[in-house]
Protein backbone atom coordinates (compact mmCIF):
# COMPACT_ATOMS: atom_id res chain seq x y z
CA UNK A 1 0.00 0.00 0.00
CA UNK A 2 1.37 3.40 -0.95
CA UNK A 3 2.12 5.73 1.96
CA UNK A 4 -0.30 8.58 2.56
CA UNK A 5 1.40 11.85 1.64
CA UNK A 6 1.90 14.12 4.60
CA UNK A 7 1.08 17.79 4.94
CA UNK A 8 4.16 19.90 5.36
CA UNK A 9 4.41 22.00 8.51
CA UNK A 10 3.93 25.74 7.90
CA UNK A 11 7.10 27.66 7.14
CA UNK A 12 7.83 29.93 10.13
CA UNK A 13 9.29 32.52 7.71
CA UNK A 14 7.21 32.21 4.53
CA UNK A 15 8.35 35.60 3.19
CA UNK A 16 12.08 34.98 3.54
CA UNK A 17 14.01 36.60 0.68
CA UNK A 18 11.01 38.64 -0.48
CA UNK A 19 10.29 42.37 -0.39
CA UNK A 20 6.91 43.78 0.57
CA UNK A 21 5.68 47.37 0.12
CA UNK A 22 3.09 48.64 2.61
CA UNK A 23 1.35 51.98 2.08
CA UNK A 24 0.09 53.71 5.19
CA UNK A 25 2.58 51.41 6.86
CA UNK A 26 3.75 53.61 9.73
CA UNK A 27 0.69 53.31 12.00
CA UNK A 28 -2.35 51.18 12.69
CA UNK A 29 -3.17 48.16 10.55
CA UNK A 30 -0.43 49.07 8.08
CA UNK A 31 2.22 49.02 10.77
CA UNK A 32 0.91 45.70 12.03
CA UNK A 33 1.18 44.19 8.56
CA UNK A 34 4.66 45.60 7.95
CA UNK A 35 5.86 44.31 11.31
CA UNK A 36 4.38 40.86 10.66
CA UNK A 37 6.01 40.74 7.22
CA UNK A 38 9.38 41.48 8.82
CA UNK A 39 8.77 38.70 11.32
CA UNK A 40 7.96 36.38 8.41
CA UNK A 41 11.39 37.07 6.91
CA UNK A 42 10.62 39.80 4.38
CA UNK A 43 12.33 43.08 3.73
CA UNK A 44 9.80 45.91 3.98
CA UNK A 45 9.41 49.36 2.46
CA UNK A 46 6.73 51.46 4.14
CA UNK A 47 5.23 54.58 2.61
CA UNK A 48 3.37 57.09 4.76
CA UNK A 49 2.65 60.81 5.03
CA UNK A 50 3.75 60.90 8.68
CA UNK A 51 7.53 61.16 8.85
CA UNK A 52 7.65 60.96 12.66
CA UNK A 53 5.67 57.73 12.62
CA UNK A 54 7.90 56.27 9.91
CA UNK A 55 11.07 57.13 11.80
CA UNK A 56 9.60 55.56 14.95
CA UNK A 57 8.96 52.32 13.07
CA UNK A 58 12.56 52.07 11.94
CA UNK A 59 13.80 52.76 15.48
CA UNK A 60 11.44 50.24 17.06
CA UNK A 61 12.10 47.49 14.53
CA UNK A 62 15.88 48.00 14.46
CA UNK A 63 16.42 45.63 11.53
CA UNK A 64 18.88 47.74 9.58
CA UNK A 65 18.53 47.76 5.80
CA UNK A 66 15.66 45.25 5.86
CA UNK A 67 13.23 48.12 6.53
CA UNK A 68 13.03 51.48 4.75
CA UNK A 69 10.65 54.41 5.11
CA UNK A 70 9.55 56.80 2.38
CA UNK A 71 7.27 59.82 2.69
CA UNK A 72 4.35 59.10 0.40
CA UNK A 73 1.11 60.70 -0.77
CA UNK A 74 -0.61 57.85 -2.61
CA UNK A 75 -3.04 60.24 -4.30
CA UNK A 76 -0.27 61.78 -6.44
CA UNK A 77 1.36 59.83 -9.25
CA UNK A 78 4.90 61.23 -9.14
CA UNK A 79 5.46 60.36 -5.44
CA UNK A 80 4.03 56.87 -6.01
CA UNK A 81 6.38 56.31 -8.93
CA UNK A 82 9.26 57.54 -6.79
CA UNK A 83 8.28 55.26 -3.89
CA UNK A 84 8.35 52.17 -6.09
CA UNK A 85 11.67 53.13 -7.67
CA UNK A 86 13.23 53.88 -4.29
CA UNK A 87 12.05 50.52 -2.92
CA UNK A 88 13.58 48.73 -5.89
CA UNK A 89 16.89 50.55 -5.40
CA UNK A 90 16.94 49.77 -1.69
CA UNK A 91 15.81 46.13 -1.82
CA UNK A 92 16.45 44.96 -5.37
CA UNK A 93 13.02 43.43 -5.98
CA UNK A 94 9.33 43.72 -5.13
CA UNK A 95 7.27 40.61 -4.36
CA UNK A 96 4.31 41.99 -2.46
CA UNK A 97 2.28 45.19 -2.27
CA UNK A 98 -0.18 46.01 0.50
CA UNK A 99 -2.46 48.92 -0.43
CA UNK A 100 -3.48 50.10 3.01
CA UNK A 101 -3.21 53.91 2.90
CA UNK A 102 -6.40 55.90 3.31
CA UNK A 103 -8.35 58.38 5.42
CA UNK A 104 -9.21 56.70 8.71
CA UNK A 105 -12.35 58.63 9.70
CA UNK A 106 -15.34 57.35 7.70
CA UNK A 107 -17.69 60.19 8.70
CA UNK A 108 -18.00 63.15 6.31
CA UNK A 109 -21.29 64.70 7.47
CA UNK A 110 -24.59 64.86 5.60
CA UNK A 111 -24.35 64.31 1.85
CA UNK A 112 -26.10 67.62 1.15
CA UNK A 113 -23.15 69.45 2.71
CA UNK A 114 -20.36 67.18 1.42
CA UNK A 115 -18.06 69.21 -0.84
CA UNK A 116 -16.80 67.66 -4.05
CA UNK A 117 -13.19 68.22 -3.00
CA UNK A 118 -13.69 66.23 0.19
CA UNK A 119 -15.50 63.45 -1.71
CA UNK A 120 -12.57 63.27 -4.12
CA UNK A 121 -10.06 63.21 -1.26
CA UNK A 122 -11.58 59.95 -0.01
CA UNK A 123 -11.57 58.37 -3.45
CA UNK A 124 -7.99 59.52 -4.05
CA UNK A 125 -6.67 58.28 -0.70
CA UNK A 126 -8.28 54.84 -0.88
CA UNK A 127 -9.10 53.99 -4.48
CA UNK A 128 -6.87 56.13 -6.70
CA UNK A 129 -3.93 55.42 -4.41
CA UNK A 130 -4.46 51.68 -4.81
CA UNK A 131 -4.67 52.13 -8.59
CA UNK A 132 -1.46 54.18 -8.75
CA UNK A 133 0.59 51.92 -6.48
CA UNK A 134 -0.57 48.82 -8.34
CA UNK A 135 0.11 50.44 -11.71
CA UNK A 136 3.69 51.36 -10.90
CA UNK A 137 4.58 48.21 -8.96
CA UNK A 138 2.98 45.72 -11.34
CA UNK A 139 5.99 45.14 -13.60
CA UNK A 140 8.29 44.46 -10.64
CA UNK A 141 5.69 42.23 -9.00
CA UNK A 142 5.34 40.18 -12.20
CA UNK A 143 9.08 39.89 -12.81
CA UNK A 144 9.48 36.74 -10.70
CA UNK A 145 6.12 35.21 -11.67
CA UNK A 146 4.73 35.04 -8.15
CA UNK A 147 3.78 38.56 -7.06
CA UNK A 148 0.95 39.33 -4.64
CA UNK A 149 -1.16 42.42 -4.04
CA UNK A 150 -3.31 42.73 -0.91
CA UNK A 151 -5.82 45.58 -0.82
CA UNK A 152 -7.22 46.69 2.53
CA UNK A 153 -10.93 47.51 2.19
CA UNK A 154 -13.48 47.46 5.02
CA UNK A 155 -16.71 45.81 6.12
CA UNK A 156 -18.16 49.27 5.41
CA UNK A 157 -18.14 48.17 1.78
CA UNK A 158 -21.10 45.95 2.83
CA UNK A 159 -22.85 47.87 5.62
CA UNK A 160 -22.93 51.48 6.72
CA UNK A 161 -23.58 54.10 9.37
CA UNK A 162 -25.13 57.44 8.39
CA UNK A 163 -23.00 60.08 6.65
CA UNK A 164 -20.23 57.76 5.41
CA UNK A 165 -20.96 57.70 1.66
CA UNK A 166 -17.47 58.72 0.46
CA UNK A 167 -15.68 56.16 2.62
CA UNK A 168 -18.12 53.36 1.73
CA UNK A 169 -17.92 54.15 -1.98
CA UNK A 170 -14.12 54.11 -1.94
CA UNK A 171 -13.94 50.83 -0.04
CA UNK A 172 -16.62 49.26 -2.22
CA UNK A 173 -14.62 50.28 -5.26
CA UNK A 174 -11.63 48.42 -3.87
CA UNK A 175 -13.57 45.15 -3.95
CA UNK A 176 -14.33 45.53 -7.65
CA UNK A 177 -10.80 46.75 -8.42
CA UNK A 178 -9.45 43.65 -6.68
CA UNK A 179 -11.25 41.07 -8.79
CA UNK A 180 -10.75 43.06 -12.01
CA UNK A 181 -6.98 43.32 -11.51
CA UNK A 182 -6.76 39.67 -10.45
CA UNK A 183 -8.06 38.72 -13.89
CA UNK A 184 -5.80 41.17 -15.72
CA UNK A 185 -2.59 40.52 -13.76
CA UNK A 186 -2.79 36.73 -13.36
CA UNK A 187 -1.13 34.34 -13.31
CA UNK A 188 2.09 36.27 -12.59
CA UNK A 189 0.46 38.42 -9.89
CA UNK A 190 -2.32 37.43 -7.48
CA UNK A 191 -4.66 40.11 -6.13
CA UNK A 192 -6.79 39.74 -3.01
CA UNK A 193 -8.60 41.98 -0.55
CA UNK A 194 -9.01 42.03 3.24
CA UNK A 195 -12.02 43.81 4.74
CA UNK A 196 -11.41 44.48 8.43
CA UNK A 197 -14.20 45.23 10.86
CA UNK A 198 -13.64 46.93 14.22
CA UNK A 199 -9.87 46.91 14.74
CA UNK A 200 -8.44 48.74 17.77
CA UNK A 201 -5.32 50.53 16.53
CA UNK A 202 -4.67 52.91 19.47
CA UNK A 203 -1.58 51.00 20.61
CA UNK A 204 -0.16 50.92 17.06
CA UNK A 205 0.22 54.68 16.56
CA UNK A 206 3.40 56.73 16.73
CA UNK A 207 4.76 57.10 20.32
CA UNK A 208 3.29 60.55 20.93
CA UNK A 209 -0.21 59.35 20.01
CA UNK A 210 -0.05 55.81 21.38
CA UNK A 211 -2.46 54.78 24.12
CA UNK A 212 -4.31 51.80 25.55
CA UNK A 213 -7.64 51.27 23.75
CA UNK A 214 -10.69 52.33 25.80
CA UNK A 215 -12.93 49.36 25.20
CA UNK A 216 -15.99 48.35 27.21
CA UNK A 217 -17.17 44.79 27.91
CA UNK A 218 -20.13 45.37 25.60
CA UNK A 219 -17.76 46.37 22.78
CA UNK A 220 -16.17 42.94 22.98
CA UNK A 221 -19.44 41.10 23.64
CA UNK A 222 -21.08 42.20 20.39
CA UNK A 223 -18.45 40.23 18.45
CA UNK A 224 -19.18 36.49 18.07
CA UNK A 225 -15.43 35.95 18.49
CA UNK A 226 -15.69 37.60 21.92
CA UNK A 227 -13.44 40.61 21.41
CA UNK A 228 -12.60 43.63 19.27
CA UNK A 229 -9.93 42.95 16.64
CA UNK A 230 -6.26 43.94 16.64
CA UNK A 231 -3.81 44.74 13.82
CA UNK A 232 -2.25 41.31 14.40
CA UNK A 233 -5.53 39.68 13.31
CA UNK A 234 -5.36 41.40 9.93
CA UNK A 235 -1.60 41.01 9.61
CA UNK A 236 -1.68 37.22 10.01
CA UNK A 237 -4.01 36.92 7.03
CA UNK A 238 -2.01 39.42 4.99
CA UNK A 239 1.19 37.41 5.50
CA UNK A 240 -0.61 34.27 4.30
CA UNK A 241 -1.95 36.03 1.20
CA UNK A 242 1.50 37.42 0.41
CA UNK A 243 3.14 34.01 0.80
CA UNK A 244 3.54 31.01 -1.54
CA UNK A 245 1.03 29.13 0.65
CA UNK A 246 -1.72 31.20 -1.00
CA UNK A 247 -0.59 30.42 -4.56
CA UNK A 248 -4.10 29.21 -5.55
CA UNK A 249 -5.93 32.19 -4.02
CA UNK A 250 -6.71 35.25 -6.12
CA UNK A 251 -9.55 37.68 -6.76
CA UNK A 252 -11.03 37.08 -3.30
CA UNK A 253 -12.27 39.17 -0.39
CA UNK A 254 -11.58 38.02 3.18
CA UNK A 255 -13.63 39.57 5.99
CA UNK A 256 -11.82 39.90 9.34
CA UNK A 257 -14.43 41.21 11.77
CA UNK A 258 -14.87 38.70 14.57
CA UNK A 259 -18.11 37.58 12.97
CA UNK A 260 -19.97 40.89 13.37
CA UNK A 261 -21.33 41.01 9.82
CA UNK A 262 -22.84 37.56 10.33
CA UNK A 263 -24.68 38.51 13.52
CA UNK A 264 -28.30 39.57 13.19
CA UNK A 265 -29.07 42.81 15.00
CA UNK A 266 -32.52 43.75 16.28
CA UNK A 267 -33.46 46.98 18.04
Amino acid sequence: MAPVPGIEAPDPQPLRGRTVLVTGGAQGIGRGIAQAALGAGASVAIGDLDGDAGAACLRDWNVGERATFHRLDVGREAPVRGFVRAALRAHGRIDGLVNNAGIADPATGPLQRLELAKWRSYLDAHLSGTFLCSKHALAALAAHGAGSIVNIASTRAHQSEPDTEAYAAAKGGLLAFTHALAISAGPAVRVNCISPGWIATDAWRKPTARRTPKLRPRDHAQHPAGRVGTPEDVAALAVYLLSPAAAFVTGQEFVVDGGMTRKMQYV
